[in-house]
């Protein structure tokens, strides 16, 4: 986007090349109201306040008997329907503000910047040395800029000069390049800023802040805030290491079961030799001899019926 920029006697000197991504983007009307409305909210004191019947003064005393009176049955003079009452749903302090996303906040700012170059509204200034904090400098300085009707000042910084100097002058307001929002350049007709207010506004909206830290989306691509230097590796030899044969694991041992307070306790694992583990007996499961409900068994019959244990020599 191409800007004029004139002196401080009206000439054209020269015209300066802008970022297309901030003085040149498409107008989203719906996106710079809605930052106009909070901008306006967020002007509000909200200190406006009613009277309900508990806060009036008076209507402490029951207007009239509560029947035979052939009126209607009143509590008191202060209620809503009567006159001095109070109010019944009247506005009361609270606050309008309301938060604007970031992104939200630049991209309306960029909206209005480039609305205001493509309308011609829009001009740089080379420098603000003729401005010595007199109204008549600054009125000379609009005279020479041809510039009838509201206007705003923007400067790199706070320059007292200039803000002195418009102070007195009607729909001229100035403004520190750093406070620039979408709500001051939509309640102005024409935009003056200096060459080096117009370089700060191109560096700092031309890159969105990415979510992670360090980061920026520039043309839709991330890149990094500050670029950093490339290292060159330096090849070391490579030494070889002697291949180490690895041991295999010992086996594990088991700990022999607790000695007998007879035996003597000796250290199992301290000893290399295997300790043979016990295999266990077989269960033998034993029968179970029923009597006969027919004949009846003598403690002799018993006797001889019994089973004898047998050795294993007599088995043999």
């Amino acid at each position: 986007m191409q800007v004029s920029v004139k002196n401080q006697n009206g000439d054209s000197l020269d015209s300066i090349e802008l970022n297309d991504a901030v003085f040149d983007v498409p107008m989203n009307q719906s996106l710079v109201h809605q930052a106009m409305v909070i901008y306006q909210g967020n002007k509000r004191h909200g200190t406006h306040d009613t009277k309900t019947r508990a806060e009036v003064s008076g209507g402490g005393r029951k207007p009239w008997t509560q029947k035979h009176t052939g009126r209607a049955r009143q509590g008191s003079t202060r209620s809503p329907q009567w006159r001095h009452g109070g109010v019944v749903f009247g506005p009361h302090p609270r606050s309008y503000r309301a938060a604007l996303p970031k992104r939200m906040k630049r991209q309306a700012l960029r909206c209005m910047l480039s609305e205001k170059a493509r309308g011609d509204r829009l001009f740089c200034l080379d420098s603000t040395s003729t401005i010595d904090g007199k109204t008549k400098s600054m009125t000379q300085l609009l005279t020479n800029l041809s510039v009838a009707t509201s206007a705003l000042i923007v400067t790199l910084g706070t320059d007292r000069d200039v803000v002195l100097a418009a102070n007195n002058i009607q729909k001229i307001w100035t403004l520190p390049v750093s406070q620039l929002n979408a709500q001051e350049l939509l309640s102005r007709d024409m935009v003056i800023m200096t060459v080096e207010a117009a370089r700060w506004v191109e560096e700092t909206l031309s890159s969105e802040p990415h979510g992670r830290r360090g980061l920026k989306i520039t043309g839709g691509v991330a890149v990094a805030d500050a670029p950093v230097a490339e290292e060159v590796a330096v090849a070391e030899p490579v030494v070889e290491e002697p291949a180490v044969e690895e041991e295999a694991p010992k086996p594990r041992r088991r700990r022999a079961a607790a000695a007998t307070p007879d035996a003597p306790v000796t250290d199992v694992a301290a000893t290399d030799a295997p300790v043979d583990e016990e295999t266990p007996k077989p269960r033998t499961r034993r029968r179970r001899t029923t009597a006969s409900t027919t004949e009846e068994t003598t403690p002799e019959a018993s006797a001889s019926d019994s089973t004898e244990e047998t050795t294993p020599e007599e088995e043999a």
